[in-house]
């Protein structure tokens, strides 16, 4: 099945389609593509924005360090690699200024809390964060402390550490067999279970705000704006008619719970056809590029490499180091 491989490059497949879109009005982009969007990639090879390179980085941290999944081991390799990917010349599409700016910062050796931009919850939190719901061997408190942390550098906003949590065990859960019937339900009891759950071990003073009181109550405030993300999301299905922009429904994806949920509707509408979720997420008035890479993993996930057409994998760009780790975690 290959579950890891079809999630990695579901996510690249989906981020190069929603390329060209991510910032077109909805109705210019059905008036070039039609209702379901593109669904064919584009160029030799089809390029992807920061959101596949960043995840890239996040999944090769991850393989550098292998079985050491502590914050001391992997803090200053996520640090390395983000910062190698900021200077990197291929660092032109478009990437998030809050990425850049706490970047800018770690850059000169300040502690990671004094670098992240403390409340930011863009969706750049967790439009990297698919590699660490398919790295295998992790503990459940591993996997959640590495989901958070690694959206921590960059975004210190609860909201954006709960979504990429969410994100990731999405990925996993659809990885490991889950229906995807089951997947809203799955989350919200995540969301319920996880709440005042603080993971200081590995976010460490981060919760102290002005006018926050507890590490548990700075948590609580990322799972329940999650939560409501994902009672629209219910909402939306529950409507039965699907057409249309799907940020009108869930959010234009911007932010971290609405990337999360805006691509959990395009996926849940028809998650066994991959090409036309991807498409249906690029065919979107927000955050298009984030949502469809989102939506593509989830699927990629569920149905594996098999499920994407053969000639996509020669053609999209880092299709390279998207195998490699597919076959360290596939």
């Amino acid at each position: 099945m290959r579950a890891a491989s079809g999630s990695l490059f579901g996510l690249a497949y989906g981020d190069s389609l929603g390329k060209p879109t991510e910032f077109q009005e909805y109705a210019s982009i059905v008036a070039r593509y039609g209702p379901g969007g593109p669904r064919e990639l584009v160029g030799e090879p089809a390029l992807v924005t920061d959101d596949t390179q960043m995840a890239l980085a996040v999944g090769e941290a991850l393989l550098e360090v292998g079985a050491d999944v502590t914050p001391a081991a992997l803090e200053p390799v996520l640090r390395r690699r983000f910062l190698a990917w900021a200077a990197s010349p291929e660092n032109d599409r478009a990437p998030g200024m809050t990425c850049l700016r706490a970047i800018e910062l770690l850059a000169d050796g300040r502690p990671w809390t004094r670098a992240t931009q403390a409340d930011s919850k863009g969706c750049g939190a967790n439009m990297r964060v698919t590699p660490v719901g398919l790295v295998p061997g992790l503990t459940d408190d591993q996997r959640a402390g590495v989901a958070q942390f690694q959206a921590a550098l960059t975004h210190g906003h609860p909201t954006g550490l709960a979504a990429s949590e969410l994100t990731a065990y999405a990925c996993l859960w659809l990885r490991n067999g889950l229906a995807p019937a089951d997947l809203l339900a799955a989350l919200r009891d995540r969301c319920a279970a996880q709440r005042k759950v603080y993971r200081g071990d590995w976010l460490g003073e981060l919760w102290q705000r002005p006018a926050v009181t507890s590490p548990e109550d700075f948590i609580a405030r990322g799972w329940d704006e999650c939560a409501a993300a994902l009672d629209r999301v219910e909402a939306a299905l529950a409507k039965g008619d699907h057409a249309g922009d799907p940020c009108l429904a869930t959010g234009a994806g911007w932010i971290a719970e609405e990337a999360l949920a805006t691509a959990l509707y395009c996926y849940l509408i028809s998650p066994h056809e991959p090409v036309t979720v991807v498409g249906r997420g690029a065919a979107s008035s927000g955050d298009s590029d984030s949502i469809a890479c989102l939506a593509g993993a989830f699927a990629g996930a569920s149905l594996g490499l098999s499920a994407w057409p053969d000639e996509w994998q020669t053609q999209i760009e880092y299709a390279g180091r998207l195998f490699r780790l597919g076959r360290a975690w596939d």
